[in-house]
Parts: structure tokens; sequence; C-alpha cells
């Protein structure tokens, strides 16, 4: 069972206590990531993080870092989203005051050094390549850049190559300043541990500091659409990237529960209606699967396919078409006892690793949601009415608020267009 303790400067430590394993994983989480920036700083939240590796007082560069934990076979990375950034350490329990004491000293301590800085400009440029010269990971950036278009939500995670050439030392360290205070931290602890040992060395390296008042987000708001919107971008593909989606509605709202298990009828597995309908069926693609992209102030229903150039329109024809068919006849009975039992598998499965049932939690806390166990979130699988799933199609799938993301030989908008509209 898990623990959750709130401290006197809003930090919160989350403790999930586990006999059946020799392993720890320690993570922090900031809220912070790529919303909370303007234009000119798009990109620096990524950029932060990568810094926090690159030397402290204590251990000069990031040799110092990695070997220390290479040493004791620890498992250790970092990653920033568009609305929190995460850092974490797995390691045999023995090495729990290691695994704590070295993200507090990365965290706490980095350099911030300007020669480091500049080469690691490099290496994210690099990094932004990788992204955009694969098609299957760059299609997800096209997609929101699109569906959010105008928003803080719209902008990449990596940002432009532009600003990693050209912020400065003295940027990045202010925007670090203003973001990595203690009342914006989350503390998650999972594995073979001690309680009170953990939470003397947690209050230890991770003090108590005086509160500060939380940076407020943005939000962004789910403004009305009136028509189809589309991007292309034009690349010599054989096979082509696709992503055809709708905005809906946030992650607290007691919608999303039966927005994802549409997702899961829809296109959620490899016995999914459009799953047998386009590639069992029609042979148009190699894969293809509807899925739920959440924030707290919004989400999009999404429907991702890897095509044939040439399949492109007989596959969004055919898409529509069982669109249409949700929207008109419904869900079956049958149907939504089979998603419930295909989401339940899914979550015991997937959470049975207390890695990612501390994920499980942390995701919850960061957004200010009341902490669910996976039992209380079963049974809110289980009481989801075939009437709410009916009334989500309708809801979501209005063709004119339709956003379709192509990556691949194209060029001309206004044929997609007729394709999705109503």
């Amino acid at each position: 069972m898990h623990q959750r303790i709130v401290r006197a400067d809003g930090s919160v430590i989350i403790l999930l206590p586990k006999t059946d394993t020799k392993a720890i994983t320690f993570e922090t989480f900031y809220k912070v990531g790529s919303r909370n920036e303007d234009k000119k700083l798009n990109g620096v939240s990524h950029f932060v993080e990568h810094l926090m590796f690159k030397g402290t007082q204590k251990r000069p560069n990031t040799m110092d870092i990695s070997k220390e934990l290479d040493g004791v076979g620890a498992e250790y990375n970092a990653f920033t989203g568009k609305d929190h950034t995460g850092y974490y350490i797995k390691a045999d329990n023995r090495h729990l005051a290691l695994a704590i004491e070295m993200l507090a000293d990365m965290l706490h301590n980095s350099k911030f050094d300007k020669a480091e800085m500049d080469k690691e400009r490099g290496v994210i440029i690099e990094e932004i390549k990788m992204y955009e010269e694969n098609p299957l990971m760059h299609i997800e950036d096209v997609f929101e850049s699109l569906i959010f278009k105008d928003t803080v939500l719209g902008q990449e995670i990596a940002g432009p190559k532009i600003n990693i050439k050209t912020i400065s030392r003295d940027a990045l360290y202010a925007y670090y300043q203003k973001y990595y205070y203690s009342g914006n931290l989350v503390l998650s602890l999972a594995g073979n541990f001690k309680v009170k040992e953990a939470l003397a060395l947690l209050n230890k390296f991770f003090p108590v500091k005086k509160s500060k008042v939380r940076v407020k987000i943005e939000a962004v708001k789910k403004s009305v659409q009136k028509s189809p919107q589309i991007s292309l971008i034009n690349q010599p593909l054989e096979q082509t990237q696709m992503i055809w989606g709708w905005k809906s509605v946030n992650k607290k709202d007691k919608k999303f529960l039966p927005l994802q298990v549409l997702a899961n009828i829809l296109g959620g597995n490899m016995s999914s209606r459009l799953f047998l309908q386009i590639r069992e069926r029609r042979g148009l693609c190699y894969s293809i699967r509807a899925g739920v992209n959440g924030y707290e102030d919004i989400s999009s229903f999404n429907i991702q396919a890897g095509l044939n150039k040439d399949k492109i329109e007989e596959a969004l024809i055919a898409i529509k078409e069982e669109i249409n068919k949700i929207k008109t006849i419904g869900v079956s009975a049958e149907e939504l006892v089979q998603a419930k039992e295909n989401i339940r598998g899914r979550l015991i499965l997937r959470l049975e690793n207390p890695s990612a049932y501390l994920g499980f939690l942390s995701d919850q806390e960061l957004f200010g949601q009341k902490l669910k166990t996976l039992e209380d979130l079963l049974k809110e699988v289980d009481k989801i009415t075939l009437k709410q799933i009916n009334d989500m199609a309708k809801e979501v799938f209005v063709f004119s608020q339709g956003n379709l993301a192509l990556i691949g030989p194209f060029k001309d908008k206004n044929k997609f267009l007729k394709l999705i509209q109503a």
C-alpha cells in the first residue's frame, strides 16, 4: 500500500514499499515542461534536463556521475514532457542512500558550466534531427503542433534549433531557479526499503525549504473548431505516417476514462475495429491504433497509422466508415465487456511492476488528482456503461473539428480535406 506525505513547503513524498524485490526505484518530478515556456525560451525545460547530468561541485563532470552509478549497475535517465520533467535511478536496494544523494546533488548543485553547455547544444540539435528524420517519431509532434496550434501545448518539447543555438547561460539558469524549487517537486520511491530510513534520507537530502507560490500554468481551452485542419510534411516516403484526431476532455474529467475505453474498442488492440477492418480485411496498413493523449486541461483522441503512400486515400475512407458506424450504430454490449477485460488485464500486467505503479501514482499527484489505487481504477472501469461510450463517440467524432497530420510525398491539402469532411 502506498503512503502519501505532503510536506510544509508543498512538496510531496510518495512511498511504495515492496518486499518481493531486491531493487528500489527513486524518481523526482518537477511540474515544469515545454508548456511553461514562451516562444523565445521554447526548448529550455529539455535543455535544463540535459545539464543536470553535466557535473556538480562534488562530481565535476558527466563521467564522475555515470561511473559512480555504472559501478553499482544502476539504471538512470531523465525525460521532459510538455507538463513535467522527471529524473530516476533504479538500483540494488543496498544503494538506496546513493540513489537519493546522487539525484539531490545533481538537481541542487549542477554547475551550469558554460563550456559544457555549449557542447550540449550540438548534442540536443542532433537529438532534434533524430526525431525529425524518423517519421514514426516526428508525426506526434506534427500532429500536436496542428491540433494545439497557437497554444503552449502546440510547442515541441525540444524547441526550435535556433533557440538551442542561441539561448544564454543566464536565461537557462534563471529558468531552472524559477521552476526547480521544493514546492514544485514530487519525490517518489518504490521497492524494498524501510520507511523510516527512507524518510530520513529524503528529508536529509531534499530538506523542506521556505514555501514558494507555485507558478500557475496557462490553461488551454477547447476552442470551437469550425472546419478541419491539415498539416502535410512532404517527404519522399513509401510508408507514410498519419494521425487523425480530435480535441476532447481533460485528464481529470469524469468522461476521460470512457474516452479511453472508446479508444480501446476502436483501435486499442489486434481485435479492435480498426485493426480488423483496415489491416486484416483490407490490407491497407501495417500498424494502426487509437489512443488518448491527456493533459491537465485538454486531451486529444488520436487514430495513428503507417500506410503505403498509394493506400492513404482508401484508408481514410475506410477509417471514416468505421467512425460513422460507431457514431450511428454504437458499440455493442459484447464489445464493451471485451474492452473492460482487455483494459483490466493490461493494467494488472503493467502495474505489477513497482516502477510502473510508482509512475501511475506520481502522474496522478502531478496533476492534482486524488490518488487512486489499481483496485480503485479497475472498479471505475467496471462501472462504465454502454451509454457513456456511445455518447462519447458522438461527442468526439465531429468531422468539422478533425485534425489530420501526414508525413509523406504529398502537397495537395484540398484532396485530403475532401476526404475527412462530413
